[in-house]
């Protein structure tokens, strides 16, 4: 697990948000260090303008009424006047630059012996010296005086304006990659066996460019899919009926010939004609439309497997429990029908066919006791025109699991050829359930 997003949308922002938080705090930190020195000039003269009135009023002042004027300035202004030494707990400011920039304004302007003390007993005040003739006086001012004020607004203001531009920046690049998501899709889809409709050709001049040019590529793909599709169609066609006559020529020869030749040549008019239902079924599912509808798995499986039984195949079930699927029934019939005849031509006896749900996927697989496929070599079998010489005879087309895989892509699921324990193959097929609409 990763706190990195992986979405381009959301790694975009992300990096932006990143550079807006580090602009930000270069900016605060350039800010700081140009206005330290304006700042402290600024405090230094409010305190030394309160220091220098201070003294004048007490010097000024009438002896008698001095008392009330100290008590006016501590009750009015929050200013106290002490003699000699303050009556709390004091100790020097903290050693920063800030610090240091007022008391040696403050020295500046008010004389070297000038000293700029804290409360060290967590009262928020201030305490500086001054003299009046040999005797010395301090001042107690509240640190708001000295203190920036409404800090924790700015700070404020400073965030609302990051989060604004955060998510001016997620509409902008939710904007532009709204045509990549529809590509992506499209591309999934033409991974999926299917033909999208056309994407939006929007956005920026690259993202249009791309769009289109992907457009360009999708409508040739569909293209020469269906011209595949038309010749397999229409070789397979004007095969069967020369096929026809020549069958019907070998077996009007009756008993003229020797049986076991003409039975020969049956036999490899009928292996012709299955590679020619092959091409038909491959050139079918390739163009096929018709809708998905509720299918019962099961059901389907239990229905073929009594058409093969009742020619005398020898075909075991375990349905497991399977939700109803949106499914194309001829194309899952065609499939368990694909998977049946390989399993019996490669396997012999100990086929079975087994349905199970778990996981939200719905398995299907077809088990027989052959030679099986290696590893190696599983995803090979899965292509057209494919055949496997070492385990399993060369006859055929080769495009019997090509169909399998076709038909599962066309309905979001997938094929594995597996090694069965104790010997043989288990070609599964799985599917969502929710599988795609068509």
């Amino acid at each position: 697990m990763t706190l990195f997003p992986r979405s381009l949308l959301w790694r975009t922002v992300l990096l932006l948000a990143l550079l807006l938080v580090a602009g930000n705090l270069a900016w605060l930190q350039i800010f700081r260090v140009t206005e330290r020195e304006p700042r402290a000039s600024q405090i230094a003269q409010q305190i030394t303008s309160v220091v220098n009135l201070t003294r004048s009023a007490l010097i000024t002042a009438n002896p008698e009424k001095r008392l009330d004027l100290l008590r006016d300035l501590s009750q009015q202004e929050g200013i106290q006047v002490y003699l000699n030494a303050p009556n709390e707990p004091v100790a020097p400011l903290p050693d920063m630059p800030f610090a240091r920039l007022i008391t040696a304004e403050l020295q500046r302007r008010l004389g070297d012996d000038t000293t700029l003390l804290g409360a060290s007993d967590g009262t928020r005040t201030v305490w500086v010296s001054f003299k009046i003739d040999d005797e010395k006086y301090w001042v107690r001012l509240p640190r708001e005086r000295i203190e920036r004020q409404e800090q924790l607004r700015w700070i404020g203001w400073g965030v609302l304006v990051l989060l604004l531009s955060v998510a001016g920046a997620f509409l902008i690049v939710a904007r532009i990659n709204r045509p990549l998501r529809e590509l992506a899709r499209a591309a999934a889809a033409i991974g999926g066996g299917r033909i999208p409709p056309p994407v939006r050709e929007s956005g920026p001049a690259e993202i249009r460019m791309l769009s289109r040019a992907f457009n360009q590529m999708t409508s040739d793909l569909k293209r020469i899919d269906e011209d595949r599709a038309l010749l397999l169609a229409g070789v397979s066609h004007d095969l069967r009926t020369p096929l026809a006559r020549i069958r019907l020529g070998v077996e009007m020869l009756g008993g003229n010939t020797d049986t076991t030749l003409t039975d020969g040549m049956v036999q490899d008019i009928e292996d012709i004609d299955a590679v020619i239902n092959q091409f038909l079924d491959f050139a079918r599912i390739t163009g096929e439309q018709s809708a998905a509808s509720e299918l019962d798995l099961n059901e389907l499986v239990n229905s073929v497997v009594e058409r093969y039984q009742r020619q005398g195949k020898s075909i075991a079930t375990r349905l497991g429990s399977v939700p109803q699927l949106q499914m194309k029934a001829l194309a899952i019939q065609r499939l368990l029908t694909n998977l049946l005849d390989n399993a019996l031509h490669h396997g012999g006896t100990g086929v079975e066919v087994e349905t199970a749900a778990a996981d939200g996927r719905v398995r299907l697989s077809v088990l027989d006791r052959g030679a099986g496929i290696p590893a190696t070599e599983a995803e090979r079998m899965l292509q057209p025109f494919t055949r496997l010489n070492e385990a399993r005879t060369t006859s055929g087309s080769g495009l019997g699991l090509a169909i399998v895989d076709r038909i599962a892509k066309m309905h979001g699921g997938n094929v594995s050829l597996l090694a069965r324990d104790g010997g043989g193959l288990e070609a599964r097929v799985e599917f969502p359930v929710a599988t795609v609409k068509n």
